[in-house]
Formats: C-alpha cells, sequence, structure tokens
C-alpha cells in the first residue's frame, strides 16, 4: 500500500506575494506501480491538477490547505494538509 505521501513547496515557507509563482510538489515514500496524483484545496472533491507538481500563480482566492492525494490503482493515500497563506 501507499505510504508517506508529503508535500513540499517553492518558495519553502508558504508565503507569496498575489501574481507569484508557487510550486507544490508530491512525493511518495513507499508504493508501488504507476501512480497517479490529484491535487485538493480546503477538502474539495473537484481537483486543482494531476500530476506529482502543481503550479499556482497565486490570486486573492489561493490562500488555504491544499493536499495531495496519490493512489497506485489499489490504495489511496493523502498528504498532510499544507497551509497556504
Amino acid at each position: 500500500p501507499l505510504s508517506g505521501v508529503s508535500l513540499s513547496m517553492q518558495p519553502p515557507n508558504g508565503q507569496v506575494a498575489l501574481g507569484d509563482l508557487l510550486v507544490l510538489s508530491c512525493a511518495v515514500a513507499t508504493g508501488t506501480g504507476p501512480l497517479s496524483f490529484s491535487w485538493h484545496r480546503g477538502g474539495s472533491a473537484t481537483p486543482l491538477g494531476t500530476g506529482p507538481c502543481l503550479e499556482l500563480h497565486v490570486g486573492d482566492k489561493d490562500s488555504g490547505h491544499y493536499q495531495c492525494r496519490a493512489t497506485d490503482g489499489d490504495s489511496t493515500a493523502e498528504s498532510p494538509p499544507l497551509h497556504v497563506t
């Protein structure tokens, strides 16, 4: 099963100005097979994007908690939420 899903970001402190580029990256410590990713903000079921990275040109409504969900077809794991201000 998947485990150890983690997020990292550039810039590392998560504080960005309007219009800046914020890059979130998702990593999986253990898991087998082809992985797929989806990105969610504030518990929304609708994905913001798919793939191991999410790039945001930060706007007024982009603050909040972001999570990456990884699946290998058999199991799904979520990262801890990451707060962006």
